[in-house]
């Protein structure tokens, strides 16, 4: 048995530190567009921790929503919350992830992250195994959220092989 009726990922939801910081990183150096955005939310009853397990009096002082290309759409809170926030959590940390953009030149994208003042993490990197075929490279937002590009124009090792393959430029009858 599976989740009945599942199609796939709609959005990808994490907090900001500073939304129009995000906005600025998102939009002006990534390349996303800003959708829509929701106005603040709070209350007074249980409401915040019933539905978003945060404290009940925590405040959503606005929710944005971007779409990046053909990827699943973000959507970035911010919050104010009367307990505090936690740090941004490393991959190595529980509840740690990373966004991962595809990028049809990696060399070129890394290059552009450098020029444009942003914090790349070493050199992109080829996949080996089933992920043969990738070059991948991390890279941090201004707050230190991590983020990745991977590129692998003909493909990885494992869609050779897998029943079902994701479309890709290299496969474009699949």
């Amino acid at each position: 048995m599976t989740l009945p009726g599942l199609r796939g990922t709609d959005h990808i939801g994490f907090t900001v530190p500073d939304m129009e910081q995000a906005h600025a990183f998102f939009v002006d150096v990534i390349g996303c567009e800003h959708i829509y955005s929701l106005p603040a939310r709070e209350s007074d009853d249980d409401w915040m921790r019933t539905h978003l397990d945060v404290h009940p009096r925590a405040v959503i002082r606005e929710v944005r929503f971007y779409r990046c290309r053909f990827g699943s759409n973000f959507e970035l809170f911010d919050y104010a919350t009367p307990e505090g926030q936690a740090p941004q959590p490393r991959n190595s940390d529980i509840g740690g992830h990373h966004l991962a953009f595809y990028v049809d030149d990696i060399d070129a994208a890394v290059d552009y992250l450098h020029d444009a003042g942003v914090r790349v993490l070493g050199d992109p990197t080829a996949s080996g195994a089933a992920s043969a075929g990738q070059r991948f490279c991390y890279f941090l937002s201004p707050w230190g959220m991590q983020l990745e590009l991977v590129s692998f124009p003909d493909g990885k090792a494992y869609e050779e092989i897998a029943e079902r393959r994701l479309w890709h430029p290299a496969h474009p009858a699949d």
